[in-house]
C-alpha cells in the first residue's frame, strides 16, 4: 500500500497510508483532538474530515477555535436551518445559504406562506430537535444531469439556476437527515455539534444580489457548541446595541444622514467635525515628522486617468455614471481613489534615485457607488475620506519604507486605544489570476516582501488568499475592539503594476531608467469607517485629546455666570476645549446632562468657586474629584488633553 507524507503546522511530518482521512489523523493525534476537530485544512482547501488524502499535503485540524472551524460549523448550520424550513414548510425554495462572520443566512422562497420574526421561534425549535439526532454530514459526487433531474423534480430553480452555471464533473450534494443540498462544503462531521441555536432576524435580499429579479426572505442565524457561549454572545448584542455608532452619533450630534443631500453621504455636524480634524491633526503631525510631503487633488478626474489606472475596467460598474461635459466625448469622473492622481504628481518632472523615496499624503475624498442595500452609517458610505499616501522609492527601499509604515500604524491604534489586532496578509487567488494585473514574478516579490517586513517587526500574520488588491498584495490589519468585534482598519500595499501603467521612471545611478515600487497605505483607512469603529469601542467615551468637548463649566446659579465665563475663557486660552452651561435650570439638571453627552469633566462654580478662583471637579462617570484652584486644574489638564507626539 503507498503512503502519503503529512505536513502538520509544527512543522513536523507523519506517513500514513494512501486514503487516509482528516479524521483519522485528528485521533491518531489524540482523542481530545477528535472529539473537538470539525475540519481538517489541506494544502489551503477546508475539507470534511471524512474525505480521503491520496497525496503529500500540509494539513491542519480546525476546532471551535479556529475561525475554519467555525466556517465549517456555521456553514453545516445554514443546512439544518434549510432543513428545519422544509420540515415546517412543504414547498419552500432555496437559493444560498454561506457562513459570514458571525453565524450564517440562508435565502428561502416561501411562496405564498407567511413569514416574520414571530415564526423564528418555531424554526429554532425545529433546527435543536433536528440536531439531537446527530446526523451525518455526508458528501456525494454527482454529474449535472442527475443535479439537474433532482432540482427540477424538487421544483426549484433557483437551485437549477445555480446548477446551470457549474461544470459537469465539479457538482456535489451534501445529505443530512432528510434533507440534501447543492454544496461545495466544507461540513462537520454531524449535527450534534450544534447545541444551540439562535435565528436573529429576518430581511428581504434579491435573488443573486440583482433589483430585477424577485426578492426571497434572507433569515439569519447563529450557533454555538454551547449555550453559555450563546448566552454571551446576545450579551454582547445587547451591548453593541448601546455601542451602536449611528445611535450614539445622533445623541451626542456627530453626523447626521439627509435623504435631500443623498444616502450614503454623511453631514459632519460641529462635534464630529471636532473629532475629525483632531484625527486630521494627529495623522498630519505623524506623516510630517516620518517625512511625507502633504498633496492635493481634485474631486473628479478624466475618464482617461482611471482607464489607465485599470480602475475604470475593474470598478467602473461600481462608480457613480460618468459626467459628460459640452465637449464631445469628454468624459469624468467623481474620484474613486487617489492613486492615479498621485501617480501623475509623480510624472510633473524627471526624478533621480537619489530623490527617492518620494512621499505623497492627502487626505482625499472619494466617491462610490455602494448598493443602497449595503449603506450602514459611517462603516459603509458612498463619499468617505481616506488618509491615503502613496510612497514612489526604489526595489531596494520597499521592505525598508514599509517596516517605517508598520510602525505609522501602530502608531495611530496604541494612541487610540486598539491594543487588540492581527496583520492579514491579504494574498492574490492561485485559482483566479485573471482578477489581478500584472507578471507572476512581481506579484511574488512583493507578497515576499510584505512578509519579510511583518516578521522583522514581529507581527503576528494571518494569511489569506483572494483578499488582494487588484494590482498587489497588502496587510490588512484587523482590530479587535472592546467587544472582541474585528473590523479592518489599516491597510499597506505593494504595488508594481501602477508604475508601470503610468510609465513612471526615475534616472538610477546607473544613468539608466528605472522604474520605481509604489506602496500605498491609509492607517485609519477611512475617516468615516475609523470613526465609527472607534465609537463603537470607547462607547462615544472618545481619549481625553480628542473629545469634542472636554469641560463643562457650570454655575450653580446665574450670580456666577460671568466668573464661569471668565473660566470658560482660561480654558480656551490654554486650548482645553469647553462650553458653559448658563441655562437657568438647577445644577442636579446640568450635571446630568452633561454626563449624558458624555462630557470627560464638569467644572462646577459658585460662591466659594468664584471668591477663591477655583473650581470644584466632576469627572464623567466617576463623581466629585475636589475642589482646585483653576491654574491648577488647567496644568493638570493642558497635559491630560493635550495630543499624542
Amino acid at each position: 500500500m503507498s503512503e502519503v507524507k503529512i505536513t502538520l503546522p509544527d512543522g513536523s511530518s507523519r506517513t500514513y497510508p494512501s486514503g487516509v482521512t482528516g479524521m483519522a489523523i485528528a485521533q491518531s493525534i489524540s482523542e481530545g483532538l477528535a472529539r473537538n476537530a470539525l475540519a481538517i485544512e489541506v494544502n489551503g482547501e477546508i475539507r470534511d474530515l471524512s474525505r480521503t488524502i491520496t497525496a503529500d499535503a500540509s494539513i491542519r485540524i480546525f476546532t471551535w477555535n479556529d475561525a475554519g472551524g467555525k466556517y465549517a460549523f456555521w456553514h453545516s448550520s445554514a443546512h439544518l436551518l434549510a432543513e428545519a424550513l422544509e420540515a415546517l414548510y412543504p414547498g419552500v425554495k432555496f437559493g444560498i445559504g454561506p457562513p459570514i462572520e458571525n453565524g450564517f443566512y440562508y435565502d428561502v422562497d416561501l411562496g405564498t406562506q407567511p413569514f416574520g420574526e414571530d415564526d423564528l421561534a418555531k424554526v429554532e425549535a425545529k433546527m435543536i430537535e433536528l440536531a439531537r439526532k446527530n446526523s451525518v454530514y455526508t458528501r456525494q459526487d454527482v454529474s449535472k444531469k442527475e443535479a439537474l433531474e433532482f432540482f427540477g423534480k424538487k421544483g426549484d430553480e433557483y437551485k437549477l439556476e445555480l446548477i446551470d452555471g457549474l461544470e459537469d464533473g465539479s457538482i456535489t450534494f451534501y445529505h443530512q437527515g432528510g434533507f440534501t443540498d447543492l454544496c461545495r462544503g466544507p461540513h462537520i462531521p454531524n449535527t450534534g455539534f450544534i447545541k444551540a441555536v439562535k435565528l436573529l432576524n429576518v430581511a428581504g435580499a434579491y435573488w443573486r444580489g440583482d433589483e430585477k429579479n424577485k426578492m426571497l426572505t434572507r433569515i439569519y442565524g447563529i450557533t454555538f457548541p454551547k449555550q453559555k457561549e450563546l448566552e454571551e454572545y446576545l450579551h454582547m448584542l445587547e451591548e453593541a446595541k448601546k455601542r451602536d455608532h449611528r445611535k450614539l452619533g445622533k445623541e451626542l450630534e456627530l453626523f447626521a444622514f439627509s435623504e435631500k443631500v443623498g444616502m450614503g453621504l454623511p453631514l459632519w455636524l460641529p462635534k464630529g467635525t471636532v473629532v475629525r480634524e483632531r484625527l486630521e491633526q494627529f495623522m498630519r503631525k505623524a506623516q510630517i515628522k516620518a517625512g511625507y510631503d502633504p498633496v492635493v487633488s481634485p474631486h473628479i478626474g478624466s475618464k482617461a486617468l482611471y482607464v489607465t489606472s485599470g480602475h475604470w475596467d475593474k470598478y467602473g460598474k461600481d462608480s457613480f455614471r460618468p459626467i459628460t461635459t459640452p465637449n464631445e466625448g469628454e468624459e469624468f469622473l467623481l474620484k474613486p481613489m487617489n492613486c492615479p492622481h498621485h501617480c501623475e504628481m509623480y510624472k510633473v518632472k524627471p526624478r533621480s534615485y537619489k530623490e527617492l523615496p518620494i512621499r505623497f499624503a492627502e487626505f482625499g475624498t472619494v466617491y462610490r457607488y455602494e448598493q443602497s442595500g449595503e449603506l450602514h452609517g459611517l462603516t459603509r458610505v458612498r463619499g468617505f475620506t481616506q488618509d491615503d499616501a502613496h510612497i514612489f522609492c526604489r526595489p531596494d527601499q520597499v521592505k525598508e519604507e514599509f517596516i517605517k509604515v508598520i510602525d505609522l500604524v501602530l502608531h495611530a491604534f496604541r494612541s487610540l486605544g486598539f491594543e487588540n489586532y492581527t496583520a492579514q496578509l491579504s494574498l492574490r487567488d492561485p485559482a483566479d489570476k485573471q482578477k489581478y494585473i500584472g507578471e507572476d514574478e512581481l506579484w511574488d516579490r512583493a507578497e515576499r516582501e510584505i512578509q519579510e517586513a511583518a516578521d522583522e517587526r514581529g507581527l503576528k500574520t494571518v494569511a489569506v488568499k483572494g483578499e488582494a488588491a487588484f494590482y498587489g498584495p497588502k496587510l490588512d490589519f484587523m482590530v479587535k475592539d472592546a467587544l472582541g468585534r474585528s473590523w479592518q482598519l489599516g491597510t499597506i500595499q505593494v504595488d508594481y503594476q501602477l508604475p508601470q501603467r503610468f510609465e513612471l521612471e526615475y534616472i538610477g545611478s546607473d544613468n539608466q531608467k528605472h522604474r520605481p515600487v509604489m506602496i500605498h497605505r491609509a492607517p485609519f483607512g477611512s475617516l468615516e469607517r475609523f470613526v465609527a469603529v472607534l465609537i463603537e469601542h470607547c462607547a462615544g467615551n472618545f481619549p481625553l485629546w480628542l473629545t469634542p468637548e472636554q469641560v463643562a463649566v457650570l454655575p450653580i446659579s446665574e450670580r456666577f455666570n460671568d466668573y464661569a465665563a471668565h473660566v470658560l475663557q482660561e480654558l480656551k486660552n490654554r486650548d482645553i476645549r469647553g462650553f458653559l452651561d448658563d441655562r437657568n435650570e438647577k445644577i442636579g439638571r446640568k450635571i446630568r446632562d452633561a454626563e449624558v453627552s458624555k462630557v470627560p469633566f464638569m467644572l462646577i462654580v459658585g460662591e466659594k468657586e468664584a471668591s477663591e478662583n477655583r473650581v470644584s471637579v466632576r469627572k464623567h462617570g466617576k463623581g466629585d474629584e475636589g475642589s482646585v484652584s483653576l491654574a491648577e486644574f488647567i496644568e493638570l489638564a493642558s497635559k491630560d488633553f493635550a495630543m499624542p507626539l
